[in-house]
């Protein structure tokens, strides 16, 4: 079993900065791929970002390509989040998830419970 726990979110104006956090606990951390998935009321769960087990790998879906890097720092069981000029379609509960087969949202193996992000015009 992985344990995932989420921080950072919160209500930040258009063009602003937030920070995600996921630590991670039980299982080896770095043995799994790990990413965030979001979900907007009304809508399903979609692929946000994806890294490898070691870090060297990234990729994202088309809509935060240059807005959002995600990283990990595997000596401290966390992932991360870096998520700039943040847009009202950005808003959404925003989910860590570790091993992660691929952007279905059926391929990821632990969640996290969630962390809100509003973003305002």
């Amino acid at each position: 079993q992985v344990q995932l726990v989420e921080s950072g979110g919160g209500l930040v104006q258009a063009g602003g900065s937030l920070r995600l956090s996921c630590a991670a606990s039980g299982r080896t951390f770095s043995n799994y791929a790990m990413g965030w998935f979001r979900q907007a009321p009304g809508k399903e769960r979609e692929f946000v970002a994806l890294i490898s087990q070691s870090g060297a790998r990234t990729y994202y879906t088309d809509s935060v390509k240059g807005r959002f890097t995600i990283s990990r720092d595997n000596a401290k069981n966390t992932v991360y989040l870096q998520m700039n000029s943040l847009k009202p379609e950005d808003t959404a509960l925003y989910y860590c998830a570790a091993d992660v087969r691929g952007t279905n949202s059926r391929l990821v193996g632990y969640w996290g419970q969630g962390t809100q992000v509003t973003v305002s015009s």
